[in-house]
């Protein structure tokens, strides 16, 4: 029942991120964005760690998505934005990464999965299973995350006030 369950999830999630990234209306692709997250949260309820579900929808489904939908209505975004001649190489970038992203897929589709233990996973995302790895093991990544986003806090900061005379 969860293989059947686990490929209905994965079918929505993949048609959302081609949803996503085919839509020309960009609060149709937050919105499709906004689906894929909730199916990936339910795939973490089916691996049991209900941490990670619950941070994925107040985190991404919750505070991302509403980011998106913020800036998309504050930049007053039109069609013919993304249609502008200048950006005509974008296409052919899009193309190329595609195909590199379908390579990976499908080495990663090949190549024999690792037994968990082996690969360091944390087990069954709880949260203090999670706090331990990531207070000891990945504790500078952690730290460095934070300061990248603090400095990105503090750059959006820059960039939008105006200044005085």
């Amino acid at each position: 029942m969860s293989l059947v369950l686990f490929l209905v999830l994965a079918l929505i999630a993949v048609a959302a991120a081609v949803g996503l990234v085919t839509a020309r209306n960009p609060v149709h692709s937050a919105l499709f964005l906004l689906l894929n997250f909730a199916s990936l949260a339910i795939m973490y309820i089916l691996l049991n760690a209900q941490f990670l579900a619950a941070a994925q929808v107040i985190v991404y489904a919750g505070a991302i998505v509403v980011l998106f939908l913020f800036v998309i209505m504050l930049m007053g975004w039109r069609v013919s934005d993304t249609i502008a001649p200048a950006r005509a190489w974008t296409r052919g970038l899009a193309v190329g990464l595609g195909v590199l992203l379908l390579a990976a897929l499908i080495f990663a589709l090949f190549t024999p999965l690792a037994s968990p233990a082996s690969t360091g996973a944390v087990d069954g995302g709880t949260t203090q299973a999670i706090g331990r790895e990531l207070f000891t093991s990945y504790l500078l990544p952690f730290e460095l995350t934070s300061v990248l986003l603090l400095v990105g806090i503090v750059g959006a900061i820059v960039l939008t006030t105006k200044p005085t005379k």
